[in-house]
């Protein structure tokens, strides 16, 4: 279980440095070598999956979101998106429910009301597209 909590504080600290990173205007992994201490290997991973498959995802997510526009997403949603969208197209794990899940609760902590159904409805068929 600890694995999980560890692996849930990682996507956390990541969306993090991605919402930092857009601030910015730079890419995460520029982001991530400016910071003094760098964070775990799964951080890591995960920042490098973005810069990998970044805008590969946020195509998909275009694609996915009828009626919305990437620009027209609050950034966190965006963020969130492109965060699970990359992990999924980075391999066969974790499974799908995972990373649905896991970015849902993102969006409804750090997001509004609304976002955890959107980002989970995106996800949905994003993950149908890419895992199946």
């Amino acid at each position: 279980m600890e694995d999980l909590r560890d692996r849930s504080s990682s996507r956390e600290r990541a969306l993090g440095l991605l919402y930092e990173a857009n601030a910015k205007g730079l890419s995460a992994l520029s982001v991530l070598d400016q910071i003094p201490v760098r964070p775990d290997p799964f951080t890591c991973q995960l920042l490098s999956q973005v810069d990998e498959f970044g805008d590969q995802a946020l195509g998909l997510i275009s694609e996915a979101a009828v009626g919305w526009t990437v620009e027209r997403m609050a950034v966190l949603d965006r963020l969130v998106l492109q965060l699970a969208t990359c992990e999924l197209l980075a391999g066969q794990e974790p499974p799908v429910a995972v990373v649905l899940d896991e970015a849902v609760e993102l969006a409804k902590t750090f997001s509004t009301d609304d976002s955890g159904r959107f980002v989970n409805g995106i996800l949905s068929t994003i993950a149908r597209q890419v895992r199946a």
